[in-house]
């Protein structure tokens, strides 16, 4: 004879598993009043009936209500965190209810209108442009969710507006994500618009429930990547499906969440600068200027340019520095950009926004007295010191130390790193130039 299942709630849950899933509470009319979601079903769903959740002022009306439960299982907690969302919504339990319109409650959130569309954590959902999920009961596990499922689907969670068709993008230097595999870098441009997209709706299926249909499909693209003898992508697309298949092994989801990574946003660091620095308009324009050693004690230059905060390579120049014997970083910079500026006055160029230099005041010195030197007002003039990120400004004693999470500095790090590699890119190019010529004289 079949086992006779308990009709008393209480003595229900204790034969509930120890597995991930959704828990629903029933009142007397077999209406669903509450759902939840569980690790362990049977530890979580328990808790309801003990003493304490009695008179519990935010579980006792809750448990004189229930007369029921039932579970819904789960391969993870991934699933039961999204399986959770997706039935407070459709249902809106009467114990759920401060959920359905209270914005405070977080959401995950797919944009739609961009190339390459962001997955965000948000509380305030935008009213159009995108796909939103939710809301959620806890904020953290859903930062975890999310860290979780982008190393899978691998997408993009900065705000950034990237175009397909911008070149410009190809020069930008992705963030932390890239470099551990979480982000397949379209700000690099490194993925097609097409490509990205079908990762994304791929994460759209997981979310909607289809995993089993979303293997299905990956398995046969596996299949057909391999046959085409394109082996990469059967390898990536394994990965993913055993990343999938392997959900339930990632832990809590609390230890998933994510320190915030720093990417450089152009259109908010531009913003900033014109703020802290009370500009007219965003600096559109920035060259920053930066000096390396041969090891013989030649010395060589860089100019980097960007332009609405992105880097324009074909504005990059490099100098040989040629009236400097030794080492002497100050008469450098005089002679670099002394020939940077006379040879844009000459030619009816225009200067830029923002010259950066890289260093302290002793090179913002020399800087500007070579210009002042040439007759030439000078841009707005700055440097940049590596150690304590100082930024020293004309006509200011002291310099001036930003948050190191400031997205202006953040901006101005990039375009003195990128002077600072193109340097030494230069140096190392004819270093290796010496070297040879040493081995064929």
């Amino acid at each position: 004879m079949p086992t006779e299942v308990p009709t008393d709630p209480a003595e229900k849950v204790r034969q509930f598993p120890t597995t991930p899933g959704v828990y629903l509470m029933k009142d007397a009319q077999g209406r669903v009043i509450y759902v939840g979601k569980a690790v362990n079903l049977r530890s979580r769903a328990g808790s309801y009936f003990t003493q304490a959740a009695a008179v519990d002022r935010r579980t006792a009306d809750l448990v004189r209500e229930i007369r029921d439960i039932d579970f819904i299982p789960a391969d993870s907690e991934v699933d039961a965190l999204l399986m959770e969302a997706r039935l407070v919504k459709d249902i809106q339990p009467q114990f759920n209810q401060s959920l359905k319109d209270d914005k405070t409650f977080p959401y995950l959130e797919i944009t739609t209108r961009e190339d390459f569309p962001r997955v965000e954590f948000t509380r305030t959902p935008q009213a159009q442009g995108t796909k939103l999920y939710g809301p959620f009961t806890n904020a953290k596990k859903l930062r975890g969710t999310i860290a979780v499922l982008q190393k899978i689907f691998r997408f993009r969670t900065c705000s950034l507006d990237i175009e397909a068709e911008d070149e410009r993008w190809r020069w930008f230097r992705p963030c932390l994500l890239h470099s551990i595999k979480q982000c397949t870098a379209p700000c690099n441009l490194r993925i097609s618009k097409e490509d990205y997209r079908r990762d994304i709706e791929r994460l759209k299926m997981f979310l909607d429930g289809k995993k089993a249909t979303l293997l299905e499909e990956l398995r046969t693209d596996m299949h057909e990547a391999a046959q085409a003898l394109l082996f990469e992508k059967a390898a990536h697309l394994r990965d993913e499906i055993q990343a999938l298949e392997n959900l339930n092994l990632r832990g809590n989801l609390d230890e998933h969440v994510q320190p915030e990574v720093f990417y450089i946003d152009p259109k908010k660091g531009l913003a900033g600068l014109q703020k802290i620095f009370k500009l007219p308009n965003p600096p559109r324009r920035i060259e920053g200027l930066d000096i390396a050693h041969l090891g013989g004690g030649g010395t060589v230059a860089s100019l980097v340019q960007f332009i609405d905060g992105l880097p324009f390579k074909h504005g990059y120049k490099r100098y040989r520095i040629r009236t400097v014997d030794g080492i002497d970083d100050f008469a450098s910079m005089r002679e670099v950009v002394g020939r940077r500026f006379d040879r844009l006055r000459k030619e009816g160029e225009s200067f830029p926004d923002l010259l950066l230099i890289d260093g302290g005041r002793g090179q913002l010195n020399a800087a500007l007295e070579t210009l002042q030197t040439l007759g030439i007002t000078p841009p707005f003039t700055i440097s940049l010191a590596k150690q304590e990120e100082e930024i020293y400004i004309p006509n200011e004693s002291e310099p001036r130390r930003l948050s190191r999470h400031s997205y202006a500095l953040r901006l101005l790090q990039y375009v003195r790193d990128e002077s600072h590699r193109f340097a030494q890119h230069y140096h190392h190019i004819l270093r290796k130039r010496a070297t040879l010529e040493d081995e064929y004289t």
